[in-house]
């Protein structure tokens, strides 16, 4: 469990700086990811990142061929393009204040007919209770973007929102006939469109925090009950007997 070298600035993604919004956000496991290489978490399942990308190649191929958006993008609208997303290397701010960089990869940067633009972010999910948890962090990562875009030249940024793909799995009778491909099965997905409210004036206390959090010689108090610093002690203490 090597340490990281302390930076100056250091690199903080728009969804992880959405971490620091959440109830149950620990100052101490936040300072311990940022400082140290920790065996927590395990990969990310590559399909959702497969299906938030097919719904991105979706919308495009439809201003492509059309050159309007899938009519299901209608309330956000009218659009008259997109923008292709930067990648994160390209997509950033640099918060001299605080000494860092927030990153970002949007999933769509849409242009309307009045040339703002609209930053939505795909999730494959079901709107549920449990996706209502995660409100803060959606939040703080979808006003990152649009931070982000505005000093990238790329603004400016009228709405944003997040735009569920739920997979249809409740068909009629006889789906399989009409759903079977010659190799497998094809599956129709159902969009639900929910706005984020546009609100630059969450990050600057969130980055501050991040900055002060980072900065501290040891690692701060942690969240009671944080089944994390629980692992981490016990990782910690496993290594003290092995030294």
């Amino acid at each position: 469990m090597a340490a990281r070298e302390r930076v100056d600035r250091f690199r903080i993604s728009a969804k992880d700086l959405g971490q620091l919004a959440m109830p149950e956000f620990c100052p101490r496991c936040f300072w311990l990811d940022r400082h140290y290489d920790l065996p927590f978490g395990g990969p990310f399942p590559g399909i959702f990142s497969s299906l938030d990308s097919y719904s991105k190649k979706i919308v495009h191929a439809s201003f492509d061929q059309h050159g309007v958006p899938p009519s299901w993008l209608g309330s956000l609208g009218p659009f008259s393009s997109y923008i292709p997303p930067p990648s994160p290397q390209k997509f950033y701010l640099d918060d001299d204040a605080n000494g860092l960089r927030l990153t970002g990869a949007p999933d769509g940067i849409l242009v309307r007919a009045d040339g703002r633009k609209v930053i939505v972010d795909y999730k494959t999910a079901k709107r549920t209770e449990s996706q209502d948890e995660l409100r803060p962090i959606y939040e703080v990562q979808l006003n990152g973007y649009a931070l982000i875009a505005e000093s990238r030249g790329l603004g400016p940024v009228a709405r944003l929102a997040l735009v569920y793909t739920e997979p249809i799995t409740d068909g009629p009778e006889g789906l399989f006939e009409s759903a079977r491909t010659e190799e497998g099965f094809a599956m129709g997905f159902r969009a639900t469109i929910e706005e984020v409210p546009l609100d630059p004036a969450l990050l600057p206390p969130l980055m501050r925090r991040a900055r002060e959090i980072y900065d501290a010689p040891s690692p701060p108090e942690g969240r009671p009950g944080c089944e994390d610093c629980e692992r981490f002690e016990a990782l910690a203490s496993a290594a003290r007997e092995w030294t």
